[in-house]
């Protein structure tokens, strides 16, 4: 609902990344735009009808960004949309991380108005830099009625993209970002964004202010693996991801290391398959997904490991246990119902 006489409000935080390069002089791009700078360079921003606030709140590459840099952008943004003066939140930032970052703020996010995070694959001083079009696509969508209750999108080549399904699938094309678990969730038709696969739930913690700053580790199995990550690693983390094999599938040699680590710190079982959920069943040989559920492991379900991992970290900053978190993961991973997590 737009909140100062008809006219939609949103805020634009700036953190970088390629959509704000530029070059050196000697030789490459590095991040040197300002917030003020991306929407100066964006044509027909002002016959949108939408009021902008800037906050210049990073300059770094996306790889640079850490989960405390998101968390506090978090608090931040919770603040304005909790004052309920703005309709929508854009986060501009780098490609690299933005699968893990639009996520987090996702978790991070009860309330009804959208954040929506974009960038670019092309930087400003390459023909068809993307930029400009993204940024424009992101406040459209961040204004627009449609985009409320859907947490954090990413929107990148005029796609809408729920964060918690969102994965950059490609080094270079404009079209890197895609959902493997259910598409797109709609489509900037003529600047307007239309939401056509509207979710069916979204899970949100309620405990929004970190107490803690985990180490949460993702190791990623592969074939041959003699455990040389595993080792040791109970005692150099509160938390750990698998991405494991297919549905949930390990090597028979690494059980007595990963039941250690289970029986130690909480344990999540994801895929590195890249879709599709993991089971709980079917399967039940040793290293199995039915055997290390039985051994104390989580399932993480449609959660990809990435996304896995920072929803652990955020539940064991924010104080959750053991038990909460399994719910937590329950809810995320899409085999239970949020209402019944903490």
């Amino acid at each position: 609902m737009p909140t100062c006489e008809d006219r939609p409000r949103v805020v634009v935080y700036g953190l970088g990344g390629t959509i704000a390069m530029a070059e050196t002089g000697a030789g490459g791009v590095v991040p040197a735009l300002s917030a003020s700078q991306l929407l100066q360079a964006v044509p027909g921003l002002s016959e949108t009808g939408i009021d902008i606030d800037v906050e210049d709140y990073r300059r770094m590459p996306g790889a640079s960004l850490d989960l405390t840099d998101i968390t506090a952008l978090a608090a931040h943004i919770n603040k304005r949309l909790a004052s309920g003066t703005v309709d929508g939140i854009v986060v501009t930032q780098g490609t690299d991380t933005i699968e893990e970052t639009s996520y987090l703020l996702d978790v991070l996010n009860t309330a009804p108005q959208p954040i929506v995070i974009t960038g670019a694959m092309r930087n400003p001083t390459l023909a068809g830099a993307d930029g400009p079009a993204n940024l424009l696509a992101a406040i459209q969508t961040a204004a627009h009625p449609s985009a409320r209750q859907l947490g954090a999108l990413v929107v990148l080549a005029d796609e809408i993209h729920a964060a918690s399904r969102v994965r950059k699938t490609h080094t270079t094309s404009g079209s890197a970002f895609q959902s493997p678990n259910g598409g797109p969730l709609g489509y900037l038709v003529e600047g307007i964004p239309r939401v056509h696969n509207q979710p069916t739930h979204r899970y949100a913690l309620q405990r929004t202010a970190p107490v803690t700053h985990p180490r949460v580790a993702l190791v990623t199995m592969c074939l041959g693996d003699d455990g040389v990550l595993l080792d040791g690693l109970a005692e150099r983390s509160d938390g750990v991801v698998i991405a494991a094999f297919g549905v949930g599938h390990v090597p028979q040699r690494l059980l007595p290391m990963l039941d250690d680590l289970a029986g130690r710190v909480p344990a999540i079982l994801a895929s590195r398959a890249g879709a599709g959920s993991g089971l709980a069943t079917t399967y039940a040989f040793p290293g199995s997904e039915q055997d290390l559920l039985h051994r104390g492991w989580i399932r993480a379900g449609f959660l990809d490991p990435l996304k896995a991992r920072v929803l652990l970290w955020t539940l064991l900053a924010t104080g959750h246990d053991h038990s909460e978190i399994t719910e937590a993961f329950a809810a995320a991973g899409g085999y239970t119902h949020p209402a019944s997590t903490p």
